[in-house]
């Protein structure tokens, strides 16, 4: 659940032997992930072996550091006792590393030692396969939200500010708390495992697993947050935000859903991309970011969707229904097909709240509609229906968004950031990018680069030369017939690697001839110079003295933490 792709996790199964009271039984496997076996007169004991080595939120991994499971990767589920109530025995690791090791899960404890190994309990196969477990020797801080007790779990990162971790964490989830007026839980558990290069999330009823770069996180005497750890606290808002919207408000279609097929809704994009577009604007809204750092993450979501081709072939509602197929099995040639429901849906959800604000005078936004879905779908257990999103949200205001949908979620007309921005109060303009690593940010002072060369495709540094790992449709890379998988080696006889070519391209005229090796033969080409694209979002606060007061109120009333707006105060 929340990954949408069959996954097969019965091909990790080493071995499987079935006993009843009189012994071995057979079993037939009658397809790639179900066995059968006759239905024994007393009890039935299945063992089994599962590879699990597989370093991801998602699946299973033990080492001799550290072990971590989803359910879904372990458990068979019984035909017949979906709906039985299980018990779960976890015994420590029997091997000297394990010694120091401890146990930590949201599932439901039945008998369980200080360190969490024992006897853990519940009712249903979905409940049993929704509660990650983490298994070292971890450290851990906690934190009450609400009264309710939050503990995070964080393996292998080396020295950290707990505290700074702590203070920035909790302000957080009571940001997300507060807006939608209530949380659902008696527990939650942020379970961490921080690696060299790993970023991600899963989300779970009670609990979320993550993984994220050692460098994301706060080391002792980090001052204002930097880039690494704004993307770290942007993704435990993330998963936190999912404990309403997705593990709660949920599409009717995924609800109960077998998880062997496919299950398409259209719906992703207002589950992840609404998801999206407040895990940043908590941390500005609670006070862990300042506005202007806030709108310097929003630049580079913006730059991210202008610089994917694909938004204008695959609406967000399409690239929903085909996540299963498209978005989880990206090939090179992804940015010219498809459009992630990710950011170009965060992107829709800030089009959805100043469209909501400037439609009903200002009375609702999208903070309404997300707690119109808690009570009316969420709170009590109830699947969104396909088309559900904008129905809610037209008996809500009053008023139809019928042309909103067509042309943003359905369709694909470029989102008017302009306007959007414009009716914010903030600033807005394009340039285009100084290099492959620049995605804009906040500045209010135009700057100015000058002619920037672009060839069209994206690029890994490679011993030799330059490999194209996508060459984007309609520029120059395509026009001059280059490929993905393409090793550029040569630009005007001189040898090309990711240091020098925007050099060498500024120093050309019109057109460069450019060597290049494909399957090991050697070929050249004729590439046409043009003009990087004016992709790259910058964002800045318009003074507040040259705002008028409405506008200054909308701005004012967007950026505020939804912590005072419950307590009675007004920003």
């Amino acid at each position: 659940p929340g990954s949408y792709m069959i996954r097969d996790f019965a091909r990790n199964i080493t071995s499987i032997e079935a006993f009843d009271d009189n012994g071995a039984m057979p079993l037939v496997k009658r397809d790639k992930q179900t066995w059968c076996g006759e239905t024994p007169k007393g009890g039935l004991r299945v063992v089994y072996r599962v590879y699990a080595y597989d370093l991801s939120v998602r699946s299973a991994y033990l080492d001799t550091f550290r072990a971590f499971f989803n359910g879904t990767s372990l458990f068979f589920r019984i035909s017949g006792l979906e709906e039985a109530p299980w018990q779960l025995v976890i015994s420590r690791p029997q091997f000297v590393d394990a010694a120091r090791w401890q146990l930590a899960t949201s599932m439901p404890q039945l008998d369980v030692d200080a360190e969490g190994f024992g006897v853990y309990a519940g009712v249903g196969y979905d409940a049993l396969t929704d509660f990650p477990v983490e298994i070292s020797a971890f450290e851990e801080f906690t934190f009450d939200v609400r009264g309710i007790d939050h503990r995070f779990v964080l393996s292998e990162a080396g020295p950290v500010d707990m505290g700074r971790l702590s203070r920035d964490l909790a302000p957080i989830c009571r940001e997300h708390a507060s807006l939608f007026g209530d949380l659902p839980v008696d527990r939650y558990v942020f379970l961490t495992l921080a690696t060299a290069d790993g970023y991600g999330g899963l989300e779970h009823r009670d609990s979320t697993s993550l993984i994220c770069q050692r460098e994301d996180l706060p080391r002792p005497g980090l001052g204002r947050p930097d880039k690494g750890y704004r993307r770290f606290l942007g993704l435990c808002s993330h998963e936190y935000f999912h404990l309403w919207n997705v593990k709660r408000i949920r599409p009717e279609r995924l609800a109960g859903a077998q998880l062997d097929v496919e299950v398409h809704t259209e719906l992703l994009w207002a589950f992840e991309g609404i998801t999206s577009y407040y895990d940043e604007l908590a941390l500005s809204r609670c006070g862990i970011l300042r506005p202007e750092e806030y709108l310097g993450m929003l630049a580079e979501s913006v730059t991210r969707v202008l610089r994917s081709p694909g938004r204008g072939r695959q609406s967000i509602a399409e690239s929903s229904f085909d996540a299963w197929t498209r978005f989880y099995k990206q090939d090179e040639n992804a940015p010219n097909a498809i459009v992630s429901y990710y950011t170009k849906g965060a992107c829709v959800a800030l089009g959805l709240d100043v469209t909501m604000r400037q439609r009903t005078r200002d009375t609702l936004c999208l903070d309404d509609l997300m707690r119109h879905l808690w009570q009316r779908f969420g709170s009590v257990d109830v699947g969104v229906r396909e088309r559900g999103i904008e129905h809610e949200l037209s008996e809500l205001t009053g008023t139809v968004f019928d042309d909103f949908f067509a042309s943003y979620v359905y369709g694909v007309e470029e989102l008017p950031f302009g306007d959007w921005f414009a009716a914010m109060g903030i600033g807005f303009r394009l340039r285009a990018a100084r290099d492959s690593d620049d995605l804009g940010g906040y500045e209010e002072q135009p700057t100015s680069n000058g002619p920037m060369p672009s060839l069209g495709a994206n690029h890994v540094g490679e011993d030799g030369g330059l490999r194209l790992t996508q060459v984007i449709t309609g520029g120059a890379a395509q026009a001059a017939g280059l490929s993905p998988g393409d090793v550029l080696v040569a630009i005007e006889s001189e040898r090309v690697n990711s240091a020098n070519l925007k050099r060498l391209l500024l120093r050309a005229s019109d057109e460069v001839e450019v060597h290049y090796f494909r399957r090991g033969r050697l070929y050249a080409t004729t590439v046409q110079i043009v003009d990087a694209p004016q992709d790259t979002c910058e964002l800045w606060l318009l003074p507040d003295d040259t705002l008028a007061a409405p506008l200054l109120a909308r701005r004012r009333a967007w950026l505020a933490s939804s912590q005072r707006i419950e307590s009675g105060y007004s920003a």
